[in-house]
């Protein structure tokens, strides 16, 4: 692996703001909140602060380059431990501490693992030449309100690079096959020595594969992929919210020469819903009354997205706006399910019958200071 020298400048556990000693089910929390906070979709503006975090995560979480980004940043800090080759090979003074024994071959093979140089002969490291990992994707699934809040299990269509058909993936022509490159020995990447440092470029022979192609596949002309449409079954969990996207690991375009797929990312479109929304793991519903319901008190049928109606109580005096809550009625969920929250909004009525225009005129008689009342408090006075 080519080590970068942003390695050797940027703190990516500061980046992702956890302890170095953080575990992995750590960093990948850290990382979730962090590029659900930065998304550009959500956080329109803050582009580079995304790629910052993704560049941090994709090096901290994954296990091998995080133990080879913490072997050069170890180095770096210590200055190489103080100059390894203060005293000789048995470690004389000045040996920096945890190096009293280093020998100049220690050197040469830590350095030529960590920067991809290979082993103390000179081995090139083939075990992975060439691999390269497929593109990300992403598709978007429309679902009904229903299906958003309780989950579902469906399918999207998709058009992405597959493996080649004719070759297998390979790139190569059948009856023949992919040659390691003599150039930078299957490795991809050939090094520029600066001293004691040496960093990599890819190689321009093999354009970074690792790989000659001398009889490139016919169907494919030696990408070893070709596009074709598919179908891929996602499961989308309860809850999720219009605009949000779920990640389907490996099923992104295909790798080369032996490389991971990438990833599919589902963007969820959610259809509105007549009469609920939703507001994190609950849903909302507004509920009309009358005057004389919230005046007097009442019960009121309320429906939920079940189809199963609860009764919930008018106290009397109700104002209009008033949020009441109904218990494990919102997002279900493994743990505590959201609840409903019930806003009752009074309703006042645009024609009256005679009856009714009569109730009125009877109640504003009754209560006639009252209005003046009210906006004396405001330090207004009736006209």
């Amino acid at each position: 692996m080519a080590v970068q020298r942003e390695w050797l400048e940027k703190d990516y556990y500061k980046v992702l703001g956890v302890q170095k000693n953080a575990s992995d089910k750590d960093v990948a929390r850290a990382y979730r909140k962090l590029a659900k906070q930065y998304h550009p979709d959500a956080n329109p503006g803050s582009e580079e602060r995304f790629k910052e975090v993704s560049g941090a995560y994709e090096v901290i979480g994954d296990q091998a380059k995080r133990k080879e980004y913490d072997e050069v940043r170890t180095m770096s800090e210590h200055g190489f431990a103080g100059n390894p080759f203060a005293g000789g090979t048995g470690g004389g003074q000045g040996a920096g501490a945890g190096f009293s024994n280093f020998r100049v071959d220690d050197l040469g093979d830590l350095l030529g693992n960590i920067f991809g140089r290979g082993g103390r002969r000179g081995r090139p490291d083939t075990a992975t030449a060439g691999a390269q990992k497929g593109q990300d994707i992403e598709a978007e699934l429309h679902l009904s309100f229903a299906d958003a809040v309780k989950g579902a299990t469906t399918t999207v269509n998709v058009t992405s690079e597959v493996a080649c058909s004719t070759c297998g993936g390979s790139g190569a022509a059948p009856g023949s096959a992919p040659t390691v490159c003599q150039v930078c020995g299957g490795r991809g990447v050939v090094n520029e020595n600066q001293g004691m440092f040496s960093f990599s470029h890819p190689c321009v022979a093999c354009g970074g594969t690792g790989m000659r192609i001398e009889v490139p596949c016919p169907a494919c002309a030696g990408h070893g992929t070709e596009k074709r449409a598919r179908q891929v079954k996602v499961r989308i969990p309860a809850g999720v919210e219009n605009g949000q996207k779920i990640r389907v690991p490996n099923r992104g375009g295909a790798g080369r020469f032996g490389g991971p797929a990438g990833d599919l990312y589902v963007v969820v479109r959610t259809a509105p819903h007549p009469v609920f929304s939703q507001k994190g793991k609950d849903l909302t519903i507004k509920v009309p009354v009358t005057f004389a319901e919230a005046a007097l008190g009442t019960t009121v049928s309320v429906p939920t997205l079940n189809g199963k109606p609860v009764t919930v109580k008018v106290p009397a005096g109700t104002r209009s706006g008033k949020v009441f809550r109904v218990a494990g009625q919102g997002v279900p969920g493994a743990g505590k399910s959201g609840d409903l929250l019930v806003t009752f909004e009074v309703e006042v009525p645009t024609k009256l019958s005679a009856d009714e225009k009569r109730a009125v005129e009877a109640l504003a008689k009754a209560s006639a200071t009252e209005g003046q009342k009210l906006r004396e408090r405001l330090g207004a006075e009736a006209q």
